[in-house]
């Protein structure tokens, strides 16, 4: 069956990130497809889309004089893995994902070996064909998912903090000394979880090392440990403004943990020569630092203008604004990432589409949807959480889910839901120009929710202003325009 591919349209990149020296206390050392096939191999744990050319026919593999160079991006998000492979112009030549094995250490899941086995598995999933063309590789993670490792070794030293576990016990430690209303004084920072580790774990700490899931995966494809990015690192205290960590942090008897950081995009080093050759890339393969997986799906939403914004509705809900103003609230989980001279300014909620998944299947969600009338508004109130805690628009790790009463319809239910989800994004942007952020102008959306028009409708009507879905909304897509950049900044 021959199935039309679109054209993407070229795009020009975003000016490339300000390039800045390591810093910290440690460091060692395409063509446009005008028609193509859609292979589609479906399991329970793998999709992959090749897009090849057609020729009389028949699919071919890219001859070689037809492939560009190309850039491979990888999204490590809350609920599996995906990739994305691109040119210069922006064209998709490759993408797939992958569902995280469920690797267990006694009754819980070992987090880290379900995630370097993705790696591994995306990057095998990537067409043998393709491989020898890529020029560089960069990946997001879940913001403030933290690892401390061995610094010799790599080793986890113990299980990883995700991004969304709050603890409380070290938030009053860590607002002794840091400014008030810092990025760092909200349960679930960065920060927070190296305090509570530092004081809870009986080990030989000056051997340990902090890193972030997308650092430590990256550090697998390049081997050099301690390297960070300034997205990632900006919940640990790291200030992008001034390209450095805070005297009151590095002040601390823990500073000797934290990495170095980069600007998202640098180049850290080339493919280890072990992982190229069972992969079949290039020895001078790089890879460049990565970014958070908000970050990374509002580089792929391209949105560049200030008061443009992204909404990622996975399984939470992140918002991203572009202004020219920077905002830190730790009160309301409120905090700005450095884009060239801009500022990402946003936060993430954990209410999303982790929520509807404790309550409907995927097939209840299309059949209800569909039923549901998004001119009319849901008189239901909830707050949906999937379990206790907030971050965003309140920072409130005691907030307790809110999902009754239940009314008999399935419908009126899904409706209710829905609309309090899209409250809570509208209280967010509100809160951004309370706060001093650029107006919001305009809603892009990435992720899985985008797809439900329904729930587009309900939003827009309850925020106000035009919603509409990103030409490119995966985080991977994002990531491989990451990588791009950095090969870019090489040849300059």
């Amino acid at each position: 069956m021959l199935t039309l591919i679109p054209q993407y349209p070229s795009f020009p990149l975003l000016s490339p990130l300000l390039s800045s020296p390591i810093q910290g206390r440690r460091c060692s050392r395409g063509m446009f497809i005008r028609r193509g096939i859609c292979k589609l191999l479906n399991t329970t744990s793998r999709t992959m889309v090749i897009l090849g050319s057609i020729k009389d026919g028949a699919d071919t593999r890219p001859r070689v004089q037809d492939t560009p160079q190309l850039y491979l991006g990888m999204d490590f998000g809350t609920s599996g893995a995906r990739f994305a492979l691109i040119d210069e112009q922006g064209t998709i030549h490759a993408q797939g994902k992958r569902d995280y094995p469920q690797h267990l250490s006694g009754n819980t899941i070992d987090w880290t070996s379900s995630w370097k086995m993705s790696l591994f598995l995306l990057l095998e999933d990537v067409p043998i064909s393709l491989r020898p063309f890529i020029a560089s590789i960069s990946l997001d993670g879940t913001s403030a998912t933290t690892i401390m490792v061995d610094s010799a070794t790599g080793e986890p030293l113990c299980r990883p903090f995700l991004y969304n576990e709050a603890c409380p016990d070290a938030l009053p430690v860590v607002k002794s000394f840091a400014p008030a209303n810092h990025t760092v004084c909200s349960g679930s920072s960065t920060l927070c979880k190296l305090v509570s580790w530092w004081n809870s774990h009986n080990l030989n700490k000056e051997s340990a090392l902090l890193l972030h899931q997308a650092d430590w995966l990256l550090w697998h494809l390049h081997g050099k440990l301690g390297v960070s990015d300034y997205n990632n690192a900006l919940k640990l205290g790291y200030d992008p403004e001034v390209e450095s960590y805070p005297s009151w942090l590095l002040s601390q008897p823990y500073s000797e943990v934290l990495p170095a950081v980069q600007a998202p995009g640098t180049l850290i080093g080339h493919i280890k020569e072990d992982v190229g050759e069972k992969l079949g890339l290039p020895k001078n393969c790089a890879i460049c630092t990565g970014t958070t997986d908000s970050i990374a799906a509002f580089l792929a939403a391209r949105a560049t203008q200030p008061g443009q914004a992204v909404t990622s509705l996975g399984s939470t809900l992140a918002v991203k604004l572009l202004s020219t103003s920077r905002i830190e609230d730790a009160r309301s989980g409120v905090y700005s990432h450095r884009l060239d001279d801009k500022w990402l300014v946003g936060g993430a909620s954990n209410t999303g589409g982790a929520v509807l998944k404790q309550i409907f299947t995927d097939k209840q969600l299309e059949e209800l949807s569909k039923q549901i009338d998004p001119s009319e508004p849901s008189l239901l109130d909830y707050y949906p959480l999937p379990a206790v805690g907030e971050r965003f628009p309140v920072a409130d790790p005691k907030m307790v889910p809110r999902l009754d009463p239940r009314p008999e319809s399935d419908v009126e239910y899904l409706h209710g839901i829905l609309e309090s989800i899209a409250r809570i994004e509208a209280k967010a942007y509100g809160l951004l120009k309370d706060l001093g952020a650029t107006q919001l102008k305009e809603v892009f959306t990435a992720g899985g929710g985008s797809r439900n028009e329904k729930w587009t409708k309900i939003r827009e009507r309850v925020i106000g202003l035009p919603v509409n879905k990103a030409i490119q909304t995966e985080a991977a897509y994002g990531a491989a325009l990451l990588a791009m950049r950095g090969a870019q900044q090489m040849s300059q």
